[in-house]
């Protein structure tokens, strides 16, 4: 099951701020990825960005008047919220905030909102002063105790020349805020732990021992598991990826560092999935100067990392903790993951061909093959976010998720 925006349908409310000009954007997108857009404008909302703008971005009408739309015979307050899979209102200025905060119904958009019964995401962006002004603190905590998911702002300059917290988040944080939302949460209450990334074993300030892991795997398990509602650790070595939203993001440098890291926090999880590139060796030696190459030979002493996954094969309670291993291997694919299965005490492995320069390091695509104790399953040639979600179809479908702690 993938979770994406294809054919859901989202109400978005954009309102009269400046900020109106970055929500066009987010229209595009979710028009590009195949969502349906009503667009609900606010009179102030009008003054910033036309309608023409959103509905040519969406392909839609744009609502903008309560009593012109029943008029038109179009999708008045009640069916627009009885429709759509969930409504995003953005930017949400202090005005609006308050009026939904007191229920009132004095136009389109605070009509829709109280006839809801779908998720509600709020996204307020304001002025500085104006967002810690304690009206406004309390507005937004009534919100939330209404079932309100309510994104916090960024910090930064503003518009009005004032530097502070009150701007609209960008797009890709509130796209994993929405998508969660509108997905079954078929991981729900469950506590996942993610590694990903490679390692970096130094052998002097400038030099170090890696992998070409990108990461990239990892962070779409990580990614994914937080959109279908579980409780996400991401445990990441050197990467160029971005952080994913709503998940706790640990950096570590070394296989050392992570083995930390993962042994600090593994035990109250529920699902470990051990997706990084963790380096083999380190230096046994590390200098403290740059190493002049001006030598006429150099003989660097190894010494062997912890094997995490093994680790954790053996510590783990195996009935309430699900192990996920990964490999990576260029033949013998099934032969080396049934091999690595049981020798580490895994309950599924994903066994990654990196025999293709189009799948595995350092690109978007991946040839997973899954093995556990029922057999074999050869996934898709397809996007990592995708496989990463039928790795976790795969998961729940064969009913591997241990009971989830309260």
């Amino acid at each position: 099951m993938t979770h994406s925006f294809a054919g859901k349908r989202i109400v978005v409310g954009v309102t009269g701020s400046i900020a109106a000009f970055k929500v066009a954007g987010w229209v595009s997108a979710l028009a590009k990825e195949e969502a349906l857009v009503d667009v609900v404008m606010t009179v102030a909302a009008t003054k910033f960005v036309s309608p023409l703008t959103f509905g040519s971005l969406s392909g839609r009408p744009v609502y903008e008047d309560m009593f012109s739309a029943e008029q038109e015979g179009t999708i008045s307050h009640i069916g627009l919220s009885r429709e759509a899979d969930c409504i995003l209102i953005a930017p949400a200025t202090a005005h609006t905030i308050a009026r939904l905060a007191y229920g009132l119904a004095d136009d389109l958009l605070s009509t829709t909102v109280l006839a809801a019964r779908i998720p509600v995401i709020i996204c307020p962006a304001m002025n500085v002063q104006m967002y810690g002004h304690p009206a406004t603190a309390r507005n937004m905590k009534i919100l939330k105790d209404f079932g309100y998911l309510v994104i916090e702002p960024e910090s930064g300059l503003m518009a009005c020349g004032e530097e502070g917290s009150g701007r609209l988040p960008e797009w890709e944080k509130v796209a994993e805020y929405v998508l969660r939302e509108i997905s079954a949460k078929d991981l729900d209450g469950q506590r996942v732990l993610v590694t990903a990334g490679p390692t970096r074993e130094p052998s002097d300030p400038v030099r170090f021992l890696s992998n070409r892991s990108s990461g990239k795997m990892g962070y779409a398990l990580a990614r994914t598991a937080f959109r279908r509602g579980a409780e996400v650790t991401l445990i990441s070595g050197p990467t160029t990826q971005q952080p994913p939203a709503g998940v706790e993001l640990i950096k570590v440098t070394t296989a050392m560092d992570m083995h930390q890291e993962v042994m600090a926090r593994y035990q109250d999880k529920s699902v470990i999935v051990k997706a990084a590139a963790v380096s083999d060796f380190r230096c046994a030696t590390q200098s403290d100067q740059k190493i002049k190459k001006d030598r006429s030979s150099l003989v660097m002493e190894l010494e062997q990392n912890p094997d995490i996954l093994k680790e954790l094969g053996a510590l783990r309670d195996h009935d309430r903790q699900l192990l996920i291993g990964f490999a990576a291997e260029s033949s013998n694919i099934e032969e080396e993951g049934r091999k690595k299965l049981l020798g580490k005490g895994l309950d599924l492995i994903a066994v990654n061909d990196i025999s293709s320069s189009t799948c595995g390091f350092e690109v978007d695509n991946n040839q997973i093959t899954l093995i556990d104790s029922s057999g074999v399953k050869k996934l898709l040639h397809t996007s990592k976010i995708k496989t990463a979600d039928l790795i976790w179809d795969h998961v729940v479908t064969n009913k591997m998720l241990k009971p989830a702690r309260p």
